[in-house]
C-alpha cells in the first residue's frame, strides 16, 4: 500500500469547506505523503480560491508538482496520482484529478463519473509529442516508456518530460438529488463499475462503513492493486 487519503472539514473566511482526496503512490510512499500534507493547503493559499476555484486548483497542482520535483533528494524518484474534491458550503463541489484514481457522484442513484482516467493509450499523442512512447511490454498494460501505467502524475522526475501533471477539473451544484460521492484508487475501479460502487455505498447509511465495504468487496473480487476509498454522504 502506497495510498494516502484526506477526509475533513475546515473553516475559511466564514465558509465551510469539505476536503476529500485519494493519493495513490508508486515507487514509494513519500510523494503521496507529501501530497496529503501540502496539496490542499496550497490550493487554499491561492488568493482568489473562493472567487475562482478552477484557476486556483490548476495553479496549486502545478506549484505542488514543481515542489515535488525540486525535492527529489528527499522525496525520491517516485510519483503519485491524485483525485481531490472540495465541497464549498455544502453546495458547490469541485473535483480534480491527475492519473487513474476516480471520483463518481450519485445523483438520485445514477452514477456520474466526475473524473477522466489518464491512461497511456488514451493520451498516446501527448506522450509521443513530448518524445516518449507507449508500450505494452513488459506485460499487457500500456505504459509510458514501458514503465508507468498512467499518463499524468505528480513527481516521476525520470519520466517528467513525457508526462503531464495538469488536472482535469469538473464542478457541479449539490442539490436534493445528490446523495453520494465515492473517491477511490484504481484498485477498486479495476474490479467494479461506477454504478456498482454507487449502489453499494447507497445501501449503507454510515459513509465510513460504506467505504470499508467497498474496499472489502474489491478484495473479494481479487483486486491486485492498492485499494483506498472515501465515501461522502450528502445531507
Amino acid at each position: 500500500m502506497e495510498d494516502y487519503h484526506v477526509a475533513k472539514f475546515v473553516k475559511m473566511g466564514g465558509h465551510e469547506l469539505g476536503l476529500f482526496a485519494i493519493y495513490d503512490g508508486h515507487l514509494g510512499e513519500r510523494v503521496p505523503a507529501y501530497l496529503q500534507k501540502h496539496l490542499f493547503s496550497n490550493i487554499l493559499k491561492e488568493e482568489d480560491f473562493l472567487r475562482d476555484p478552477h484557476r486556483s486548483i490548476m495553479k496549486a497542482y502545478e506549484k505542488t508538482d514543481q515542489a515535488i520535483l525540486s525535492h527529489t533528494s528527499d522525496l525520491g524518484r517516485g510519483g503519485s496520482t491524485a483525485v481531490t474534491a472540495i465541497l464549498i458550503n455544502g453546495r458547490h463541489l469541485w473535483v480534480a484529478n491527475v492519473g487513474d484514481s476516480r471520483a463518481v457522484l450519485s445523483q438520485g442513484g445514477r452514477a456520474i463519473q466526475m473524473t477522466t482516467d489518464h491512461e497511456p493509450h488514451t493520451e498516446r499523442m501527448s506522450i509521443e509529442d513530448r518524445g516518449g512512447f507507449v508500450s505494452n511490454m513488459p506485460g499487457d498494460v500500456p505504459r509510458v516508456n514501458g514503465q508507468l501505467a498512467v499518463s499524468r502524475a505528480f513527481g516521476d522526475k525520470s519520466l517528467k518530460t513525457h508526462l503531464r501533471s495538469d488536472p482535469d477539473i469538473q464542478d457541479t451544484t449539490v442539490d436534493g438529488y445528490t446523495d453520494i460521492l465515492v473517491l477511490a484508487s484504481d484498485g477498486l475501479w479495476k474490479v467494479m463499475a461506477n454504478q456498482e460502487a454507487v449502489d453499494i455505498a447507497r445501501r449503507i447509511k454510515d459513509p465510513l462503513k460504506a467505504a470499508k465495504e467497498l474496499t472489502a468487496e474489491a478484495i473479494r473480487r481479487d483486486s491486485k492493486d492498492d485499494i483506498s476509498c472515501v465515501v461522502v454522504r450528502f445531507r
